[in-house]
């Protein structure tokens, strides 16, 4: 469904909502929005909720589902908002937005007699075990990966999900395994984990004062400014990338 703006939106939930109300739909799909957020993407144009004669945000499910779009290709697909701004352009004229198709889909709305049940789930930790059976690769490649500093256990924390391994050890585990199908194995993996960690620190010196600037909305601009920031180091890293080889090709 697209979350497009006036009718034609889903009816589940009230008819217009207050800002808590929404956070409080949203949140299980998505545990870290905040209210903080939900205002930074307002004020970035990306929902307009109307307003009361005395200033108070009303929200549409329309609305609801607009953010849900934009909130799931910033999970999914890690897209900074000024693309996002154009795709939902295009879903405002009744086009077809480039990543929808096997991209996120708007989740079923929580009715208002729900609100209360659902729990923000937490962050998955795996064990040693069940990343070996996740990423499908044996205990040899598993300590060579973490000999070489490319996968290693997250320490559990109060407050934080348990100690294990993450989501992202999956993904950089099963691609090891298929990197080695060609015979690159994770001693020729260090320097992407070296150029990473650069990368990292660049965007770090640019995102970290904004991160600390005193308004509410520092934490959510921050967020969106290292986004933007990552999505241009991936593009930059793969134009090299291919001018290389066109170069050796030549």
């Amino acid at each position: 469904m697209s979350p497009a703006r006036g009718e034609g939106a889903r009816a589940s939930g009230p008819a217009s909502m207050n800002i808590g109300a929404v956070l409080a739909l949203l949140r299980p799909d998505f545990p870290d929005i905040s209210i903080s957020k939900i205002r930074f993407l307002e004020d970035q144009g990306l929902v307009e909720p109307e307003r009361t004669a005395s200033g108070y945000r009303k929200f549409s499910p329309a609305d609801v589902d607009r953010l849900r779009y934009v909130l799931g290709v910033q999970r999914d697909h890690y897209l900074p908002l000024r693309v996002i701004r154009d795709h939902l352009e295009r879903l405002d004229q009744g086009l077809e937005p480039p990543v929808t198709r096997g991209g996120p889909r708007a989740p079923r709305l929580v009715s208002s007699s729900e609100q209360h049940e659902p729990e923000p789930p937490q962050e998955r930790r795996l064990s040693r075990a069940q990343l070996l059976a996740s990423a499908q690769i044996d205990e040899a490649l598993l300590a060579d990966l973490e000999s070489h500093g490319l996968v290693s256990p997250r320490t559990g924390t109060p407050g934080t999900p348990s100690a294990g391994y993450d989501e992202d050890a999956v993904l950089i585990a099963a691609t090891a395994r298929q990197l080695a199908d060609f015979g690159i194995g994770a001693r020729h993996l260090r320097s992407f984990r070296s150029a990473a960690d650069r990368e990292a620190g660049l965007v770090e010196q640019v995102v970290n004062p904004v991160r600390h600037q005193r308004n509410p909305e520092s934490a959510a601009r921050a967020e969106e400014l290292g986004r933007e920031l990552t999505a241009l180091c991936l593009r930059l890293h793969a134009v090299l990338v291919k001018t290389a080889l066109d170069r050796a090709g030549h």
